[in-house]
């Protein structure tokens, strides 16, 4: 009996979340000749998906998962293909979803850092617990995320297991050198001078750049009569700061608006230049259930910054620097130590490089192809309980 397992893919266009469909995706359609794929995906969205095996079908479905009716719509839909497992790749799961079905958690920040109204923030709660407790086995991406969901729902024990991300292989090729006149001739197109460090990301409250930005402006202080330094940069990626008046506040108070760019979404080449090309990169969020950036930048052979809180440290390993994420002058001094110590720069990026290869997208569809072929097995052994 061929396995039939459909995997939801509308949100391969978030920033995240993307890169975890897209490259599992990709990754399975290399190990798996044998199971029937099913994925689902808006038609605008079809070319994101890459070049697949004849064992795999796209099925477009133009429903989005923020709206109440498809709890009801998109289970529908998704009944038709009589599946022997279902992949949400994110907990946003419909309350009437069909089982058994696969939920993968990358973090709890929508419930941990919601300040919405009191009765959106319940009905979250809910659907977060509901989505988990009826998933046949729930994937945490990190071991502190695993940590998460038994401290918020108490959900533990085989039901869950811990299955890291990766990035994205593209970034791997940097690690060789990317040709000089594309590096100068990208970031001329963005009008930016070197040095500068970088931050790549969301700018929602957990990602704490207002202290990044804080920081910078001390640095900035303390760097002033530096040779190199003096002018240095700060460049955020990833974000428009119009839909963010307090990065923008802190910025206008800490004087640094000639100081500190914000360019939002770039494309994949692009952003792999400014990795490449940045002094340091700069992670000190509050919270991350993974946090791909900073083994971005360690792709791409550059010194990292990061939180030592949540998942960080068991991401980084000791291929970072890292800093109280709470504290203003501990991350500016990091930020210095790196930028001023030739010997701790030339350690880190040694390490980083070490550090990526302990991830790749190949082990973590391996484990994912395990996790589906548990599930079609039990449900084969008990066909009434599907």
């Amino acid at each position: 009996m061929t396995p039939r397992i459909v995997i939801d893919t509308r949100r391969i266009r978030d920033f995240g979340i993307g890169t975890y469909i897209r490259n599992l995706v990709r990754a399975l359609g290399s190990l798996d000749p044998d199971s029937r794929y099913f994925l689902i995906s808006h038609a605008a969205d079809e070319h994101e998906l890459p070049e697949l095996p004849p064992n795999f079908e796209i099925v477009i479905y133009e429903g989005s998962d923020t709206r109440l009716t498809e709890h009801i719509a998109f289970p529908l839909f998704l009944r038709r293909f009589w599946a022997d497992v279902y992949h949400i790749p994110l907990n946003v799961v419909p309350l009437f979803m069909p089982k058994p079905y696969v939920v993968t958690v990358h973090d709890m920040s929508s419930l941990l850092f919601d300040d919405g109204r009191a009765e959106k923030r319940r009905f979250r709660r809910y659907q977060f617990r509901r989505g988990l407790e009826r998933a046949e086995r729930v994937i945490a991406v990190s071991n502190a995320t695993l940590r998460d969901i038994d401290d918020l729902f108490g959900i533990r024990g085989e039901k869950v297991c811990r299955i890291y991300n990766a990035p994205d292989p593209r970034f791997l090729d940097v690690a060789g050198g990317l040709p000089s006149d594309l590096l100068e001739e990208t970031l001329e197109r963005y009008q930016i001078r070197r040095p500068f460090i970088l931050y790549v990301g969301t700018i929602r409250p957990q990602k704490n750049i207002p202290r990044l930005v804080e920081a910078f402006a001390v640095l900035r202080g303390e760097l002033e009569s530096h040779p190199e330094l003096s002018d240095l940069r700060l460049i955020i990626i990833g974000d428009e700061i119009s839909r963010h008046p307090a990065v923008r506040r802190t910025v206008i108070q800490t004087r640094m608006e000639d100081a500190v760019r914000f360019l939002g979404f770039v494309p994949f080449n692009t952003l792999r230049v400014f990795y490449a090309t940045a002094s340091a990169f700069v992670f000190p969020s509050l919270y991350e259930g993974f946090g791909l950036p900073p083994l971005e930048a360690m792709a791409c052979g550059t010194p990292v910054v990061t939180s030592n809180v949540s998942s960080l440290p068991e991401v980084v390993g000791d291929a970072a620097l890292l800093v109280n994420p709470e504290n203003v002058f501990e991350i500016a001094r990091g930020i210095r130590e790196v930028l001023t110590n030739p010997q701790l720069r030339s350690e880190l990026i040694q390490k980083g490089f070490r550090q990526i290869r302990k991830f790749s997208w190949e082990q973590t569809a391996r484990e994912v192809l395990e996790v589906y072929r548990q599930i079609a097995l039990r449900g084969a052994a008990h066909p009434a309980s599907k």
